[in-house]
């Protein structure tokens, strides 16, 4: 088997990419938070890089994924909802690895959607927005709707299992709440040690057994569900903090005061399923209980932290763990992952990697990161070429002892968010504009962040993050900010020049054939 380059060194070299689903950047304890005990993501910390200052360039998870996936922002990759079809055209990591000899795993869910120009109008995958990301063999498909092969497991070990209604078995216990406790404090049916994370853990752990056993050089992606909702943890985590204990959400004082900074925040704010608790013990619950499902899943990674040491194979394998996107926990006035606001998108990154000096262990970049630079990265690190058509760049730099940047390395973040609805059309709707006015896109700067609205009846948003670090207070209108917000503008113009799809924009057909020239990017 060939395994893409010769950065082996005559050994294995493997991957492990691991994505937790809707996992908050600052809810790790070796990076600061003040209650989240999260102690082998610390491990990580600790022997790794952590890219403190990393994000997501796009959301819900489906579009997010195929951004991790692809290495392009969604401008160009257009798989823009849980369920838009990602292009058939586009190549990814896994086909990356695929075609330098790995048979990259999957041990859970891409959430990637079947380009239906390329299948049967009876194909089953055209029936729902979980496929899998080609390229990948599912060795467990976890599906979030039918939840998998998790059920009948479950059922195997005694519980008493609805297969017809899958997610009934997150119904919580039928257990009193204590005082001091709010609603979402009863704790799942099944023990931690039958979650779905452990599940997954168990058939990863597995496979990774028998990989060292042939000592074949592997590729394994390990896509676990939580932190993702609903917010109910197994018993002892559902109760392993106290709401009087956790963090306050940062908020304006009521949801309607929230609503006031833009037209689409005030719809949001008032939508089942986004707004959050109005209770303050049940907002604060909610934060207690995601934190504890944070400890459950933490636990599982350690489980496979443990067997790559166990099983000798942590010495010649990268490690990568990042998240889809974040969650806005109250935040804002509301959950999930939504806007423009950093919650939704400021997600970890940590890479492990078995060749780095031992002085680089416990580095923490600071530079602007990007999901888009995830796929470059493993790929280089693997000593395949970085497909031209790729946003992102290879962040191995930063691996190095010296760690300086690529030059002319990206200043800003940029995101994209769409609120498009082909089949319900509620922003369509309420703001009376077409499909394609319904997005923003972000630039996010050290001081300045601004928001561009597509729909022209809309307007864009401003906010002086030195000032108002919050950012509760959209200063768009004021005249003092006028410069900045066009500054912010041009550079936001001029970033998208610069990403467009450049597939065979640098080829030229002359007398002697096509001539290609490829130019690195630039931020």
């Amino acid at each position: 088997m060939t395994t893409g380059g010769g950065r082996q060194g005559g050994g294995r070299s493997n991957v492990l990419f691991i994505t937790l689903d809707q996992f908050r950047a600052d809810c790790i304890g070796a990076l600061g938070h003040p209650l989240v005990r999260t102690p082998n993501l610390d491990r990580l910390v600790g022997d790794g890089v952590s890219f403190t200052n990393h994000m997501a360039n796009t959301a819900p998870c489906g579009p997010s994924r195929a951004t991790l996936y692809t290495g392009l922002y969604a401008m160009n990759h257009r798989s823009v909802l849980n369920g838009t079809p990602l292009d058939a055209r586009l190549t990814n990591v896994a086909l990356e690895a695929r075609a330098a000899g790995y048979e990259p795993a999957l041990f859970g869910y891409t959430d990637s959607t079947v380009d239906p120009r390329v299948v049967g109008a009876d194909d089953p995958r055209l029936a729902s927005y979980e496929g899998v990301l080609p390229g990948f063999d599912a060795v467990l498909d976890f599906p979030f709707e039918s939840l998998g092969g998790w059920l009948p497991w479950l059922e195997a070990k005694g519980y008493d299992v609805d297969r017809g209604h899958p997610h009934a078995v997150f119904e919580p216990a039928d257990v009193p709440v204590p005082p001091g406790r709010g609603d979402r404090w009863r704790p799942t049916t099944y023990a931690d040690e039958h979650s779905e994370s452990a599940y997954l853990t168990d058939v990863l752990l597995e496979w990774l057994s028998a990989r060292a056993a042939e000592g074949t050089p592997w590729f394994a992606h390990a896509s676990y569900l939580r932190p993702h909702p609903p917010f109910i943890a197994p018993a002892p985590w559902h109760d392993a903090y106290d709401p009087a204990d956790v963090p306050p959400a940062r908020r304006a004082a009521t949801p309607a005061d929230e609503g006031r900074q833009h037209p689409l925040a005030a719809v949001m704010v008032g939508l089942e399923g986004l707004a959050s608790p109005i209770d303050e013990l049940d907002q604060r619950q909610l934060r207690a209980t995601y934190y504890g499902m944070i400890g459950s899943v933490d636990a599982q990674v350690g489980r496979v932290l443990d067997a790559l040491d166990e099983l000798g194979l942590a010495e010649d394998t990268l490690v990568v763990l990042t998240a889809d996107h974040g969650e806005q926990l109250g935040d804002h006035w509301l959950v999930e992952k939504v806007g423009w606001w950093d919650e939704s998108y400021q997600v970890p990154l940590l890479v492990r990697d078995p060749r780095a000096h031992p002085s680089v262990a416990g580095r923490r970049v600071e530079a602007c990161t990007e999901h888009v630079d995830v796929m470059p990265t493993i790929l280089d690190w693997l000593g395949i070429d970085v497909p031209a058509t790729v946003d992102g760049r290879s962040l191995l730099a930063f691996l190095d002892p010296a760690g300086e940047p690529p030059p002319r390395w990206r200043d800003a973040h940029h995101w994209e968010w769409d609120f498009r609805d082909p089949v319900a059309h509620i922003g369509e709707d309420v703001f009376g504009i077409t499909m394609d006015e319904c997005s923003i896109t972000v630039w996010r700067g050290p001081r300045w962040k601004y928001v561009h609205t597509t729909a022209e009846s809309l307007p864009d948003l401003l906010f002086d993050l030195e000032a108002d670090p919050d950012q509760l207070t959209n200063v768009i209108d004021d005249p003092a900010c006028a410069i900045a917000a066009l500054d912010c503008a041009r550079r936001l113009l001029s970033w998208r020049a610069r990403h467009l799809d450049r597939t065979l924009t640098s080829t030229v057909i002359t007398d002697d054939g096509p001539v290609t020239r490829v130019d690195p990017r630039v931020g």
